[in-house]
């Protein structure tokens, strides 16, 4: 017997089992070590591939979301999850205290942790792809994910600018990590009074 065959004759050991009558918890541990397992075969590096449950209540909300939904279209999101389902995971990265910060999904969070229907649905588990960032590089990943998807509100891209300006990031290093140009950079500190405080910073088109 090869290795594929050895490899199917333990899968269909698997979907041999029953695990209805098995609670949640371990259910839930079950999938996410498959998915490590699934992952590791397919050898493809996108986080994509490789989804997790975790707790609802491990899930915190950041405070750098350049993403504002408006009432009709959340209304919209909250058919859509109960037509559809959701055909999304949550987007997150490891806080140092053992949580969760969202990176891209927030509305959908919101939407599966207060809406009862939706959150029993889930077993108060949400999907999420699990990216390992620092704080600044998830509040630059969170402004690309909106930005991507041609949805971002300026005031509060602006003040992410401020944040990771006050972490010494460069208007290159913003450039580079957020896909910006130049002047889109300078224009987003004008309108906090941001940009006095870097007028004298040498702001190189060199890497361009």
């Amino acid at each position: 017997m090869n290795e594929l065959e050895e490899l199917l004759v333990i899968i269909n050991q698997i979907e041999s089992i029953k695990t209805s009558h098995l609670n949640i918890k371990f259910r839930v541990d079950l999938f996410n070590q498959l998915s490590d397992i699934a992952y590791r075969i397919i050898d493809i590096a996108h986080p994509i591939l490789n989804v997790k449950l975790i707790s609802s209540s491990s899930i915190k909300n950041n405070d750098y979301n350049p993403n504002v939904m408006a009432p009709p279209e959340y209304k919209l999101l909250k058919q859509s999850i109960k037509k559809d389902g959701l055909t999304m995971p949550i987007v997150v990265s490891k806080n140092d205290n053992e949580l969760y910060n969202i990176i891209d999904g927030s509305h959908r969070v919101k939407m599966i942790k207060n809406n009862l229907d939706i959150k029993n649905s889930f077993h108060s588990y949400i999907p999420t792809v699990i990216l390992t960032k620092s704080n600044n590089d998830s509040m630059a990943s969170s402004v690309r994910h909106n930005i991507a998807r041609g949805v971002h509100q300026v005031e509060l891209t602006s003040n992410l600018i401020i944040k990771l300006k006050q972490s010494s990031w460069t208007n290159e290093k913003i450039c580079q990590e957020l896909g910006m140009e130049p002047d889109e950079v300078l224009r987003m500190q004008q309108i906090t009074g941001l940009a006095h405080a870097y007028k004298d910073e040498d702001f190189s088109f060199a890497w361009r």
